[in-house]
Parts: C-alpha cells; structure tokens; sequence
C-alpha cells in the first residue's frame, strides 16, 4: 500500500515535518512494508522553509546571524537557495509575532531583518525569491523590509523615518534610487489571507489587535498605511495586499511582486499532486481542523488534491468538530494530555489509521 503523508504543523506542539514522521512511524509499527511518501505541509507561514527544503535534496540552507528583530533586538534567521536559484525566505523567521516574547509592540514593529536575509540571498545570487508570509508581528507596511533592500522613507524635513507602522503617518516622501532591483526570475508572495491593505477589512484593522493594537494604535496604523499608499502608488485594494501587515502591499508597489496562495505554491514546489496519484491513500492534519480549513489553509489544498486525483483522504487533528477526523483528543481523553505529548499521541494515530485504513473514506469540499 502506497500512503502520502502530509500535514501541516500542529501549531505550539509539532512541527510539519515532526508530525508527518510520527504519523508514519506509527504506521509502519504495524504495516512496515507499506510505501510511506512523507510531505510536510505549509501554507506560508511557520514550516513554509522548512516544507520546501525536505522535498529539494538538493536545497541549501543558509544561516544568517545578527539580523534586526521585529523589535530591533538581533535575531538569527535562514533561509533556502533551491538548485534553481530560487531563493526560500520565511518572513516569521526574522519578522515574526513569537520573537516579541509576549510583548507586542505594534507601532515600532519592523519587517527590516526579513530584508536583511533577502538581501543576503542575492548576494549569495539568487535569482527568484519565494517569500512566506505568515505569523509576522508587523504593520509597517513592508517598509522596514524595504529600507534594508535601499528605500529611504523621509518625513517632511528630509529626515529618515523611523521603522514601524506608527510612523508612517509623517512620511513625506520615498527615495527608491538607492532600492535594489528585485531578482530577474521575480519575486512571489506566499499568503494564505486576501485581505486588502485598507479599510474594515485590511491589515491595521483585522490584524493589528491580534498584534497588540488598541483602538487608538489601530487608527494610527490605518492612517500610516494610507499614506504609505498615496505616496508608492500599487494597488492597495488587491486581495492579499494586506497580508503581513501589508508587506504584500509594500513588495507589490515597490518590487513587482506577485501574490499567490501559500498553501498552493508549497504542494507544487513539493510535487504533491505526483505524489498523490501514485497513492492509495492520503493522511493530512493540523492542530485544529474546522470549516475555515477549507479555505486557503494547508489542509483544505491537501484535501482538495486528493478529491481531484479520487484518493480517499483521512484528516488527523490535535481537535475538531467534524466527527470523521481522528483527533488526537480523543486518542488521549484530554486536550492538555494531547497537547503535552503530540509525537506520541500522532504515532498512536498513524498505528490506529494503518489498522483500520480499509474505513478510511472521505468527500470533503469548501
């Protein structure tokens, strides 16, 4: 039996290509001359980097120190240059919610050290960029990012700005002759979100709580990003602008950059569809698996690939309304059980599916 492996990661437990081995582990504890094809899922955000690297062999993985955290303290970051010459950066890495430790600082937040590690990938010579966007904790517009590829942000004295989104609403004018040009191969944005960078449902407004933002810093966000808009031009209403606290935004104006859903690049760049036609089944799974899975996330582009190919698929997750995923809660009695040991709880889950695969079936759609 030939079985395809891919989740996405079981966020705060286990990680994408974690989770897949523990599933495949328990498989092969009880059918061990199955074919287990294991590809571990991302839809931009955390394990974008890390899902694309397992599936190139032959892919570099560059470690890069003393980067600009999101709050100006350094940071060490990566990122992947592919045989082809693309490049791999992970925005979350450098530019990322968790690096803050708890303390959110949503008007200083800056995107600048995501730059510096797509600065060093050209000067190592990539010639395409891939950038994740997910799990920033940013809403400078991309400008940070931006300022370390050469953008000078300058307020009404001809000063430079400082980073972050509340400092935006004093920008007066944009320098962009000292900004590199971007890679000849292009650059694409890996989002899974199609929010606009303005309005009730752009990146200040949507996002900003979620990044420590009250009503007051929220306005102020809003206020800067308009004027970010007004001054570099683009298409601020493009689905997607607002992903990363409008760093999609930022790149599309300045760099030509193309968005495109995250969790549909990384099953390309992972060859999942060949992979899935060649199976008799198909495990996938997330910490939490519900409606909104469905839409745009790593699970529901898993899924959706398996329904084309007509391969049964099985969803594992940490927990769940829909009765026909098996989720690691039930498996353990408890959430907090589940959670404190996922790689066991998964093992447990992969040997339970490897016994009972002959039920597994599944029609799922949007």
């Amino acid at each position: 039996m030939r079985v395809v492996i891919a989740p996405d990661s079981f966020k705060g437990t286990v990680t994408a290509a974690d989770a897949a081995r523990a599933l495949a582990e328990g498989w092969h504890s009880v059918r061990p001359d199955d074919r287990l094809a294991l590809r571990p899922m991302a839809d931009g955000g955390e394990g974008t980097l890390a899902a694309v690297t397992a599936a190139h062999p032959g892919a570099a993985t560059v470690r890069v120190g003393g980067r600009t955290g999101p709050d100006g303290r350094p940071v060490d970051g990566a990122y992947a240059l592919l045989p082809d010459g693309t490049a791999v950066v992970e925005l979350a890495t450098a530019s990322g919610l968790p690096l803050l430790d708890g303390r959110p600082a949503p008007l200083t937040a800056t995107t600048r050290g995501t730059g510096e590690l797509i600065a060093a990938a050209l000067d190592a010579g990539a010639t395409r960029l891939l950038l994740g966007l997910g799990g920033s904790a940013t809403t400078d517009g991309g400008t940070g990012l931006l300022a370390a590829l050469g953008l000078r942000l300058l307020d009404a004295d001809g000063r430079l700005l400082p980073d972050g989104g509340g400092a935006l609403v004093r920008a007066h004018r944009i320098d962009r002759t000292r900004l590199r040009p971007a890679p000849p191969r292009g650059v694409e944005l890996l989002t899974d979100v199609t929010n606009p960078l303005l309005g009730p449902d752009g990146a200040a407004t949507v996002y900003g709580p979620q990044k420590g933002a009250g009503p007051t810093e929220t306005a102020r966000l809003e206020a800067g990003l308009a004027r970010l808009a007004e001054l570099l031009g683009g298409d601020p209403g493009q689905a997607g602008a607002g992903a990363a606290g409008g760093t999609a935004y930022g790149l599309t104006a300045a760099w030509g950059a193309t968005t495109t859903p995250g969790a549909t690049a990384v099953a390309d760049l992972l060859h999942l569809d060949e992979a899935i036609g060649r199976a008799d089944l198909v495990i996938t799974g997330e910490g939490r698996f519900d409606a909104t899975s469905l839409r745009g996330k790593a699970v529901g582009e898993v899924l959706a690939r398996a329904t084309r190919a007509g391969v049964p698929a099985q969803v594992v997750a940490g927990e769940s309304p829909d009765p026909t995923a098996l989720t690691l809660t039930t498996l353990a009695g408890d959430p907090r059980t589940a959670r404190t040991a996922a790689p066991h709880w998964l093992r447990r889950a992969g040997a339970h599916l490897a016994a009972t695969h002959r039920n597994t079936v599944a029609h799922w759609s949007a």
